[in-house]
């Protein structure tokens, strides 16, 4: 099986040296553990990011399990002067990512940067689930700016069960979980990394979820603890990355989807928002915000446009109103946009399965 292994690494050929992964030299400690290969993949910076996903469908193509991949920057700072996560600082071993009990996929929905809809398309996505029959939670982790509670119109606080577990709150069939529910809406949340990870930990734990299909996750902006502590702490089953199309919003978004690839988490695609708006009294249609941007993230990354959602008149006003689009109007461009990102979400994470991240 090493020489399979081999051969199917080297049918991946990075652009920048024109050679296949093991030739250039990007594959190191190949072994077969348990019929499964492992392996230490040096990703440099100038080396696209989607050469790690190119090499897992490099082994699904030839019929072998999907590989344990560890994916390190060789041109990185040196081991000696690395920072370790906190808990290996302190001497604790890292905690080891798990399933929840009774819930199937966790999908993180990220950007690489604010205001670009990430909430209104985790809210929306996630009742366009529910629509379809799934079962669905969604935790909303923006720590510092809890929108989902305004967005779905749930104020109230969540009780406590008989086993001492958080009732999640629930609207248009989804059940919700924010830091928006348990603090005061002017409460400035003054928090560092360390209560972030307990919080998201309690959140995916200690939460009455029950039975899901589809647990989402709305990410706060960029690259930070919620993130990291996220994919330490369970098993991803994909990330979705929003972005707009202006090249700016690509280029964070960009960043943000090559944390998701190193540590091993599967990309599902890109939903580009804001794409244009169409005037209802002309037909014309007005790229306000730039065209093509998320096409080209799409591309980049080797992973699929799940939609572009155009802007339309009275979205914010309905989000105020604890109204999403889908509810406020079904018929409308962005929600008929958003159902089929959902369904287009459903398909790619029975594609993907699920990928024990690997951290550095």
């Amino acid at each position: 099986m090493l020489d399979a292994a081999r051969a199917a690494l080297d049918n991946v050929v990075n652009p920048r040296t024109g050679k296949g992964l093991v030739e250039s030299g990007m594959i190191h400690d190949l072994r077969v553990e348990e019929d499964t290969a492992a392996f230490t993949f040096h990703l440099r910076k100038q080396d696209p990011a989607t050469l790690v996903r190119q090499a897992r469908q490099a082994f699904k193509d030839a019929g072998l399990a999907n590989p344990r991949i560890n994916v390190v920057d060789p041109e990185g700072p040196a081991p000696t002067t690395h920072r370790p996560p906190q808990s290996a600082q302190a001497g604790i071993p890292a905690p080891t990512p798990m399933a929840v009990p009774g819930i199937d996929k966790v999908v993180a929905i990220s950007s690489g940067k604010g205001g670009v809809g990430k909430s209104t398309v985790s809210v929306n996505v996630a009742i366009a689930l529910a629509n379809r029959g799934h079962r669905v939670g969604l935790i909303d982790s923006d720590f510092y700016g809890p929108d989902v509670p305004r967005m779905m119109g749930v104020f109230e606080r969540p009780g406590i069960d008989a086993d001492k577990r958080i009732i999640p709150l629930e609207a248009y069939g989804v059940k919700l979980m924010s830091i928006g529910f348990l603090v005061d809406r002017d409460a400035p949340a003054i928090w560092r990394g360390p209560i972030i990870t307990k919080v998201l930990q309690q959140f995916l734990h200690d939460v009455a979820w029950g039975e899901l299909d589809y647990l989402l996750v709305d990410m706060p902006p960029g690259t930070g603890d919620a993130q990291l502590s996220l994919v330490q702490q369970v098993m991803v089953s994909g990330a979705v990355i929003v972005t707009t199309p202006q090249e700016v919003a690509v280029g964070d978004a960009l960043r943000g989807a090559r944390m998701f690839d190193r540590v091993n988490v599967p990309l599902l695609g890109v939903v580009e928002n804001m794409s244009g708006f169409i005037d209802p009294t002309t037909g014309m249609r007005h790229d306000l915000f730039g065209e093509g941007g998320g096409e080209r993230l799409a591309h980049e990354l080797g992973a699929p446009l799940l939609g572009q959602v155009p802007l339309q008149l009275g979205l914010a006003d309905a989000a105020d109103r604890g109204r999403p689009i889908v509810v406020e109007a079904p018929g409308s461009a962005a929600a008929v946009m958003l159902g089929e990102v959902a369904e287009r979400i459903e398909n790619r994470a029975r594609e993907v399965g699920v990928a024990l991240p690997t951290l550095e």
